[in-house]
């Protein structure tokens, strides 16, 4: 019987997002018979890795410490099989300006961008999006249509941070594409009752609205899906992701980011474009921990 430590909280502004996460994963490898170790990471990040038990470890935190490499740098010193991304590729996809380099570089459509360390920088004027370069749920999100409004945002934004992103906006809709074990499930469009999928429209309110396969063009379809797959693997992702694009009146895909451990609450979009491919929580959480098992021994015998 597997024993799987899984590891939820952590220091980001998303901990509560993560323990919701966490115990959603944890019920679904209990459902599957596995003996499971929950452990919640404070604030402090502090965590003493050879302490916890377990033979494969499933951190399931969101944000920059716990998703974009500091984590997954200790787990990989800890030796013991875990779910998710090595650091290298877990530091590239939190850095929002990393992926939309990558995307560029792979002739892929992402919206116009900036990055800028202090108010002062040259930025983008007109209608914009300002947010932090490496965190994710939306978290500081600013909808901005003139350069006074970007300026206060970005300021904003800076407080506590290095960089911000100043993106030029792309109206239209909303999808995201989940990515299990090199294989693309069913787009899931977000439909915000509000207009702008911000993190109370993800986690505090339940008025939007979710349409897995929505009525879309085979070619936006595809298109979606060939960006998803040309994008995990430029950046090294590996077990799962999720893609998200801004789909524009003209038909074009815009790619925005790439989040390495998708939520796995129950209003999280990855678990539900599995659903529609008829596996549950269980049967991905069981698939999970197997693949990151399977690999682990691969690489020591290699």
């Amino acid at each position: 019987m597997t024993h799987v430590l899984v590891l939820a909280g952590g220091p980001d502004a998303e901990h509560d997002v993560s323990l919701r996460s966490g115990l959603a994963i944890a019920d679904a490898l209990r459902a599957h018979g596995c003996t499971v170790t929950e452990h919640v990471i404070p604030h402090t990040a502090t965590i003493n890795l050879a302490s916890l038990p377990g033979d494969v470890i499933w951190p399931a935190l969101h944000g920059p410490w716990g998703e974009g490499g500091v984590l997954q740098h200790l787990l990989e010193a800890d030796g013991r099989p875990f779910v998710g991304c090595d650091s290298a590729a877990a530091a590239c996809c939190m850095d929002k300006d990393r992926i939309k380099a990558a995307a560029t570089a792979l002739g892929l459509d992402t919206p116009q961008w900036c990055v800028s360390t202090d108010v002062s920088d040259d930025l983008l004027d007109g209608e914009v999006v300002v947010k932090p370069v490496d965190d994710g749920s939306s978290i500081h999100l600013h909808m901005c249509d003139s350069i006074d409004a970007t300026r206060t945002a970005v300021t904003a934004v800076l407080q506590g941070r290095d960089r911000v992103m100043v993106e030029r906006r792309v109206r239209g809709r909303e999808l995201t594409v989940a990515w299990l074990i090199d294989r693309c499930l069913p787009l899931v469009e977000i439909v915000p009752a509000t207009g702008v999928y911000d993190y109370q429209a993800k986690y505090g309110r339940d008025d939007t609205a979710y349409v897995v396969d929505p009525e879309l063009p085979a070619d936006v379809v595809d298109r979606c899906h060939v960006a998803t797959e040309r994008i995990t693997a430029e950046c090294g992702v590996r077990d799962l992701a999720r893609v998200d694009f801004l789909l524009d009146d003209a038909g074009t895909p815009w790619l925005l980011e790439v989040n390495t451990m998708p939520g796995f609450t129950a209003s999280s979009l990855f678990p539900m474009a599995a659903a529609a491919t008829g596996r549950s929580m269980t049967d991905v959480c069981a698939a999970l921990i197997s693949h990151a098992v399977a690999r682990s021994l691969d690489s020591a015998q290699a």
